[in-house]
């Protein structure tokens, strides 16, 4: 049963609400939504309205009411069971917190959100959402490679429920990845995400399914094209409006993230355009909230239009104050693991609660994949209940290459798609882990060698259908799969494993000696 087959009454509502936001008008959303609030007597429709509304004032930056929102949907939900409405309240709550600046209490509901969603035994389009606003939670606390790895689930779960890949194209995830980038004095990486970023729009654009793209998502690409031209990279003159970043900036809806990237976007502009006197006074008339684009962009946009103007001491001032905001940022969250998390940990009651975050443990930071150890545990509840299976083992073609030409960060943008790419190709039910390096590990309950066959056909497809050459230039990029049948129950388990890995990996290895063989 989904979620909103929960709701009793009130659902046509619930959801004109939700499409509402959808298109980034949250002020109207909230009005219908404070209706419902007040007027209906069924549980799951005032928890659904109460988790919209509070989706809404995050989206209209209305920061005094944040607590008291928080406080009512945990009100709400707390004898409902659940676990997407919880999931989807966690990530909202990380969201929150984060713009409060409480860090620590923004960590912990991301960890309880994604565990809460995995749990969702028959996921559907709500979940989706669930997964979509944890993504966005674990990308403005910097987890880029967490966000990534959340907004593929979205994507995928998206899809079987019919909404458009469009939708979760969420390209705001990758700008505050290249901000971050360029921040932290990478430029060069800065300009290939941007330009990747920039890749998918022209590829919607070509396809005729711009018009799908959610209003926030069109502010994202705006800037990504603005941020781009402010650091000197050749843009064509646009031939459609929806390649215009001016364009897409002024028609991305009523968020206040999108308002900040306006005005940030009108500075980068000028700056592109060849009037930094005039980025200058912008960026002097503005006020912007830290939590958009990073507290380091302001700064950083200033250090450009100084550098446009000829003034290089103002200039290296202002890039030398924007490196150490982002630096903060770094120690904050440092002081958040390494300080406050320690001292709870010794703390007798904060012990049981560590348990509650053993997914953290179990989860590959980069890819946001479970990792070897997720992976030897499922597979070992599994076959412990005599369940067959086909184990896979994807290895990377030219991955040392990437590295070597371009350096850890791309190849760690490398994994990540990668990781995205196996998600996307792979059949309902089945499990992929990142086994360590360049490995990955798929898992197939109930297939045979056959239709193992056909998966890696899809794997490798997909793989090669990437546009590998916008991100790593000149490093073609591809993977080698090899399949073996998992059987044992009992003592034999840990061996069955270990058999099955090491034929499957055999395999690999035949399939990569043939790949290089070939003409």
């Amino acid at each position: 049963m989904s979620w909103l087959d929960r709701v009793g009454d009130r659902a046509e509502e619930l959801m004109h609400a939700h499409a509402l936001m959808e298109s980034s008008r949250s002020a109207e959303a909230c009005l219908i939504l404070e209706q419902v609030i007040n007027t209906t007597d069924d549980p799951y429709s005032r928890a659904d309205a109460l988790l919209q509304r509070l989706s809404a004032i995050l989206n209209l930056g209305r920061t005094a009411e944040y607590t008291r929102a928080v406080e009512q949907a945990f009100d709400a939900a707390r004898d409902l069971p659940d676990p997407y409405l919880h999931g989807h309240l966690h990530a909202l709550a990380a969201l929150a917190a984060h713009n409060q600046g409480a860090l620590d209490r923004c960590v912990t509901h991301l960890v309880r959100g994604s565990r809460a969603l995995g749990s969702v035994e028959d996921p559907d389009r709500e979940t989706a959402w669930g997964w979509h606003d944890l993504a966005m939670a674990y990308s403005y606390l910097s987890f880029h490679g967490y966000a990534l790895g959340a907004i593929e689930r979205a994507r995928r779960l998206g899809l079987t429920s019919g909404i458009p890949e469009e939708t979760f194209a969420a390209p705001g995830i990758r700008l505050r990845n290249a901000v971050a980038l360029d921040h932290h004095g990478d430029s060069d990486g800065c300009l290939r995400v941007l330009r990747d970023v920039g890749g998918d729009l022209e590829r919607f654009v070509r396809a005729g399914t711009a018009g799908q793209l959610r209003p926030s998502s069109r502010a994202a690409y705006g800037y990504a094209l603005a941020r781009r031209a402010a650091l000197g990279a050749a843009a064509d003159r646009p031939e459609v409006p929806e390649l215009d970043p001016a364009w897409l900036l002024a028609n991305g809806g009523d968020s206040t993230r999108t308002r900040d990237m306006r005005q940030l976007g009108g500075a980068c502009l000028a700056i592109a355009a060849g009037r930094p006197a005039e980025a200058i006074t912008r960026l002097e008339s503005i006020q912007i909230s830290a939590e958009t684009l990073g507290a380091a962009e302001h700064a950083r946009l200033s250090s450009l239009a100084y550098a446009g103007i000829g003034d290089h001491a103002a200039a290296h001032r202002a890039d030398r104050y924007a490196f150490r905001l982002a630096t903060q940022r770094n120690d904050r969250l440092r002081d958040v693991y390494v300080d406050g998390i320690a001292a709870r940990i010794e703390h007798e009651e904060m012990r049981r609660e560590a348990a509650r975050y053993e997914g953290e443990a179990l989860t590959d930071p980069l890819t946001g994949l479970p990792n070897r150890r997720r992976l030897e545990r499922y597979v070992a509840g599994m076959v412990s209940r005599g369940e067959p299976a086909v184990i896979g083992v994807v290895d990377l073609d030219g991955f040392k290459a990437v590295n070597t030409a371009h350096g850890h960060h791309s190849g760690d943008l490398v994994l990540q798609r990668i990781a995205g790419v196996i998600n996307r190709v792979m059949r309902r039910g089945d499990f992929v882990a990142r086994y360590g390096g360049d490995e990955f590990v798929v898992v197939l309950p109930g297939a045979g060698m056959a239709e193992a066959g056909e998966v890696g056909r899809r794997i490798g497809a997909a793989v090669a259908a990437e546009d590998w050459e916008s991100l790593v230039p000149g490093t073609p990029v591809g993977v080698s799969v090899g399949f073996a049948e998992v059987r044992a129950s009992g003592t034999g388990l840990r061996d069955a494993l270990g058999t099955a890995f090491e034929l499957a990996d055999r395999e690999m290895l035949r399939a990569k000696a043939r790949i290089h063989a070939a003409p």
